[in-house]
């Protein structure tokens, strides 16, 4: 399972409705007939933003979840690590300018991977997706 998915399942998506990135086909793979699209699901909306405080609150640890994409991995007791975060990033896209960066990749991914809650159907606060 990807790292997205694994945070999807851990704030109760039942299955993502967005990608997280287009998976690129093998330069040697001989073109196919287009897929049929498939017809769109119906988005069910997940309360993010209170499983996420509920989280916290019951957490030993003072995490800032809202601003920090290392604090949001642990506090879904996800794996936090650089070499996870830079997974997390490749997986979601992030530019390669910001990748040789932590802090610009870690800014990068925080506001994505809330971007892309959202766009599964995750209530996250316009303030927190700016």
């Amino acid at each position: 399972m990807s790292l997205f998915g694994k945070i999807l399942e851990k704030l109760g998506f039942s299955r993502p409705v967005v990608q997280a990135a287009p998976a690129a086909q093998p330069a040697s793979a001989a073109p196919s007939a287009p897929a049929t699209p498939a017809a769109p699901a119906a988005v069910t909306v997940v309360d993010v933003m209170a499983k996420l405080e509920g989280m916290a609150a019951a957490s030993r640890e003072k995490l800032n979840w809202k601003v920090s994409i290392v604090d949001l991995l642990k506090l879904l007791g996800l794996d936090s690590s650089l070499a996870a975060r830079k997974e997390l990033a490749t997986e979601l896209g992030c530019p390669a300018a910001k990748m040789g960066d932590s802090a610009q990749m870690n800014m990068w991914l925080h506001k994505t991977v809330l971007q892309k809650l959202a766009e599964n159907g995750g209530n996250i606060p316009k303030e927190l997706l700016g």
